[in-house]
């Protein structure tokens, strides 16, 4: 049995006694409707992310088989990443401004048009499909959970059940993705690269189905134009540094991730010596993909479970400063050890485990720093700069050593950033958040006419508080 395929078998065995343990040890949540409310969500940002994840694995080996060259596939990926980056806040302030429901919706249909262009052999074509992917990618990242968070608030749920319902996303995720990549190959085995798209057209059309039968709107403000939407974001970010750290965490973070998932592969992969030399032009050997991508999957959705045990513990704020500087060292392994399979290979299933961490984490964070009105704009300002990053260290021909230290010194620079961030929490108040949860109750009396004996309740432990 090789190394990797014994690594995803113990951290399965790890995640499933985490798991557990987990369950065991902390209290079951008993708020009424709460459970039914985190089971309509989870369902329908599992069909998106699967929807997302039967696409992945083949959009290469697509590109590939319509005679594409390595440089034009390069351009076709530069372009997604350059198309969420562009377009993301123009569709992020639609979210905000007709209903984050009715972008959720538009993500499906983006996205399955960006299926129907993969049965084109044409570069333009492709090149639109791209587009609108990137598009769609942007929706997905920030439409979902505005809407989930402004849900949440509305029907009065304590906060800290956000975080609950965002770590149970992080391990759907990981089961979706396994499952994602085994359908996606038995259907590309049998009908063609392209038959995963169109598994992943049918996916989206019942994933609209079920977002027009089961979500009720909301929206942030109604009233603004993109203009408008944009500049009140950028102003939120400008003149509360709590929201600056947080957007600058996710674009070093997740742009040094996106990056990871790029050099993976050359980074596991033996090189063969040529004329027994160990040379540049050296043949690269073969790696088990799939053995790999599944224990990456595990380490993820054990860094979920990690995360309900640490918050449990202590705040989010502190102990995501240890979770990135430990992200930071895994990412050292490819570079101070390079060639050594075992060790790399470790680096990167703790790197992954600090992915599942960071996902519900960051999630958590944005729940309470982020301004309601314009939630989903600026979630994706967030992702310019995280684009930017991807796009520009795709476009330079870096070593693989110097990409990984490029990783490395982001992730640095995020740790300092939430260190900084743990600053600014432990200088609030520590009764700041009650009247704003007295004033979700009221505002929640007053849309809907209902919940008053929770209203004073909550107006009550703010008073008692404030004596």
């Amino acid at each position: 049995m090789n190394i990797f395929l014994g690594g995803f078998w113990f951290l399965a065995g790890v995640c499933a006694v985490i798991y557990f343990v987990t369950r065991a040890a902390l209290p079951a949540v008993t708020a009424p409707g709460f459970a039914q409310f985190q089971r309509s969500y989870l369902l329908v940002y599992m069909l998106a992310m699967a929807g997302d994840w039967l696409q992945g694995p083949h959009v290469y080996a697509l590109y590939d088989s319509y005679g594409m060259s390595a440089h034009q596939i390069e351009v076709l990926f530069v372009a997604g990443f350059g198309s969420s980056m562009i377009f993301g806040t123009v569709v992020g302030s639609f979210a905000d401004r007709y209903g984050r429901r009715a972008n959720c919706i538009l993500y499906g249909i983006l996205y399955s048009m960006a299926c129907v262009t993969k049965h084109f052999n044409n570069f333009w074509v492709l090149m639109l499909g791209r587009l609108l992917g990137g598009m769609a990618t942007s929706i997905l990242y920030s439409a979902f959970e505005s809407w989930l968070i402004y849900e949440h608030n509305k029907r009065g749920y304590e906060s800290d059940l956000l975080g609950n319902i965002f770590s149970h996303a992080v391990l759907g995720n990981s089961l979706v993705a396994i499952v994602s990549g085994l359908v996606a190959q038995k259907f590309a085995d049998m009908f063609g690269f392209v038959a995963p798209f169109d598994v992943s057209m049918a996916v989206l059309g019942v994933l609209v189905v079920v977002i027009i039968m089961t979500w009720s709107e909301n929206y942030g403000d109604k009233t603004s134009n993109f203009r408008q939407s944009f500049t009140t974001a950028l102003n939120a970010i400008r003149t509360d540094p709590k929201i600056l750290c947080l957007g600058l965490i996710q674009s070093l973070f997740e742009g040094s991730m996106y990056v990871f998932v790029l050099e993976w592969t050359p980074a596991l992969t033996p090189v063969t010596p040529k004329d027994d030399k160990m040379t540049e032009d050296g043949h690269r050997g073969v790696i088990p993909h799939g053995h790999i991508f599944a224990a990456f999957m595990v380490a993820i959705m054990l860094g979920s479970s990690v995360f309900k045990l640490l918050s449990k513990y202590t705040s989010v704020e502190s102990f995501m400063r240890f979770v990135l500087f430990l992200a930071a060292l895994t990412l050292v392994t490819p570079v101070m050890f390079p060639g050594n399979q075992l060790v790399v290979f470790i680096g990167f299933l703790v790197f992954e485990m600090c992915v599942g961490i960071f996902w519900p984490s960051l999630a958590t964070m944005r729940g309470k720093y982020v301004p309601e009105e314009t939630r989903a704009t600026t979630m994706n300002i967030f992702r310019i700069p995280l684009n930017f990053v991807v796009v520009v260290i795709l476009l330079q021909n870096l070593s693989m050593g110097m990409i990984f230290q490029c990783c490395v010194f982001f992730l640095l620079c995020a740790t300092v950033l939430q260190h900084w961030l743990y600053k600014l929490y432990e200088a609030l108040p520590k009764s700041q958040s009650l009247p704003s949860k007295a004033a979700e109750a009221l505002q929640v009396v007053d849309e809907e006419g209902q919940g008053h004996s929770k209203s004073l309740r909550l107006i009550e432990e703010v008073e008692e508080q404030q004596v």
